[in-house]
């Protein structure tokens, strides 16, 4: 899996941010997300793409693939 954010549509209501701590944070002094873990763990998996689903302006992108 890898994650990504387009900042320019990202609306900062920090769901993600709450719900995945380990891949998500706010960026500081605006509040857009920035991926910190681009390539998370198979067992953070699920919530980030429930993180991605419940986006509300979809900005969160999730490219599937086999874990090495």
């Amino acid at each position: 899996m890898h994650v990504s954010v387009d900042q320019n549509v990202c609306a900062t209501s920090g769901h993600c941010v709450a719900s995945v701590p380990e891949v998500f944070a706010e960026r500081t002094g605006d509040g857009v997300v920035v991926v910190q873990y681009p390539r998370p763990p198979v067992w953070l998996w699920r919530e980030v793409r429930d993180a991605a689903r419940r986006c509300p302006v979809a900005a969160i992108s999730v490219a599937e693939f086999a874990p090495r």
